[in-house]
């Protein structure tokens, strides 16, 4: 007797042109046959557990996560009840107030950082790069960080804020080119740590410190890869803090993942396994926030830039995985690989988006020219 599960998850696939146990390299080939009502009814939760589970496998997944996201496939498949109540739980509670600001640094960014070194290019980077005229992670990392301060207009002896500044790579950088002094923060203390040692003997100070306790005034403030945390019930506060810290004559940078329509929740897998509590704002969203604060001066979308960077940090974390396996598990290997590249399949497919968006207080007086 044929199994309804596995009839129904075939036809779904197959209309992304995917087949079970087929043999090309974005097809599935099926280890354990529960797999099937596993992720019938826990939707995107059930297929990214079971895949840490070992209950199935993929040559490509990036290819594979590329299809399913292009022909839609999740919104055919219901999400099971605990995703459904925390959709009801972020309406009701901030999921990212500041009581729980420093949770994502506990579960994300303090994994270890030997993955992190063993994953990224030499400065650290963890947002997308920019690989126009760049043929290595490298110089990808190093243009995209140039392409923020060329933005922003830095000269030297400016003071910049840096919101969520990781290891600290771009400040580091900023100070290096620009001769600019940097404070940055961030919600992880592993960061902080060898951050401080990264940018040492540098006009650079790296504070562990959630963004609303942030004073004082700054020339520039740039953000890269932090506001996917900020949550949609504290855009407001955000970008009011930064009117705050930012002089009149101030440029304020912002680079983001994006998603394509205002949500209040995102991925369950992606929320319980990689980014806790976390959300990619929409643009309409984003524009709500800055109504009567800011000028929006440009908006750069450089989303395909993402798949290649999300490619070339899954090389390294693959290739470097034997020389930190031992304080890991075989089960992490299978989780951040599937992290990686369903993330480069999701950009692929433009179902994510990633924005450097510039903005001014009162205009740039005779325009901002836009720098790519």
């Amino acid at each position: 007797m044929r199994d309804g599960y596995k009839d129904t998850v075939e036809k779904v696939l197959s209309t992304a042109g995917i087949e079970i146990n087929g043999q090309r390299p974005w097809d599935l080939k099926v280890h354990d046959e529960r797999f099937y009502r596993r992720v019938l009814l826990r939707g995107s939760l059930g297929l990214g557990e079971s895949y840490m589970d070992g209950w199935w496998d993929c040559d490509r997944l990036d290819e594979f996560f590329f299809r399913i996201l292009r022909a839609q496939i999740p919104r055919r498949v219901r999400e099971d009840r605990v995703f459904l109540f925390k959709i009801l739980l972020s309406r009701t509670v901030n999921l990212q107030s500041k009581r729980r600001a420093f949770n994502i640094g506990k579960k994300h960014y303090d994994l270890g950082n030997d993955l992190y070194e063993s994953m990224l290019d030499r400065r650290m980077v963890y947002t997308c790069a920019y690989w126009r005229d760049a043929d290595t992670l490298d110089e990808a990392q190093e243009k995209k960080l140039d392409l923020v301060c060329r933005k922003i207009g830095l000269k030297p002896g400016m003071r910049v804020l840096d919101i969520g500044c990781g290891w600290g790579s771009f400040a580091r950088y900023a100070a290096e080119k620009y001769d600019v002094e940097v404070t940055g923060i961030t919600v992880s203390q592993r960061q902080v740590e060898l951050g401080k040692r990264l940018c040492s003997g540098l006009p650079v100070e790296i504070r562990f410190q959630d963004y609303r306790d942030v004073t004082g005034k700054f020339d520039s403030i740039v953000s890269l890869g932090m506001f996917e945390h900020v949550g949609y019930k504290n855009y407001r506060t955000y970008m009011e803090v930064v009117d705050r810290c930012l002089k009149d004559d101030g440029l304020f940078l912002l680079q983001t993942i994006g998603g394509n329509e205002s949500a209040v929740q995102t991925d369950p897998w992606i929320d319980k396994y990689i980014f806790p509590d976390s959300l990619l704002p929409s643009i309409k969203q984003i524009g709500g926030a800055i109504e009567g604060l800011f000028v929006m001066e440009d908006w750069h979308n450089f989303s395909a830039h993402y798949d290649k960077t999300l490619m070339a940090w899954y090389g390294n974390f693959d290739r470097n995985w034997n020389n930190i396996k031992l304080n890991y598990d075989e089960r992490f290997y299978r989780m951040w690989k599937y992290y990686l590249l369903s993330c480069a399949g999701s950009f692929r497919a433009r179902h994510n988006q990633v924005w450097q968006i510039v903005f001014s207080k009162r205009g740039v007086p005779g325009g901002y020219e836009s720098i790519r």
